[in-house]
């Protein structure tokens, strides 16, 4: 709708080309001080849950194991967002079970989630349109 007066013809309508998205990619990343350790690409039609999440921890305590052979003496300090499924019952009880030491994650600390408010990490693939989850997957 808009005003116009009675007088004047209508504007000529505006059609706009859709262009179909390859749709969304849920990516799971953890990394220490020194590089990323593991990303993992949910598959279509999953969530993340308790027991998904809790196989990712299992996974993550094998990388650090072959990545930090040595290093990892004291333990390992783990800091999450406040995702249901990380703070479950059973993925806090695989923490502990892993000997993961969960600190807790303060509300809109940009500084503690480089990930989410670093301008230079979406930059990459600003603008870019991608046919397939694949694509997404390579270019990420």
């Amino acid at each position: 709708m808009e005003w116009r007066h009675s007088g004047l013809p209508r504007p000529a309508q505006k059609n706009f080309r859709v262009q179909k998205s390859a749709g969304k990619v849920l990516t799971s990343i953890f990394w220490d001080q020194n590089s990323i350790l593991l990303i993992d690409y949910l598959p279509k039609g999953q969530t993340i849950n308790a027991e998904y999440y809790s196989s990712l921890l299992v996974q993550l305590k094998d990388i650090l194991k072959e990545k930090r052979r040595g290093r990892v003496t004291k333990g390992v300090l783990f800091m999450h967002d406040n995702a249901s499924a990380n703070r479950a019952l059973a993925s806090q009880k695989k923490l502990a079970y892993l000997g993961f030491q969960c600190l807790d994650h303060p509300p809109n600390s940009p500084d503690l989630a480089p990930s989410d408010y670093h301008p230079g990490l979406k930059k990459q693939l600003k603008g870019c349109h991608f046919s397939s989850d694949e694509e997404v997957i390579a270019a990420a």
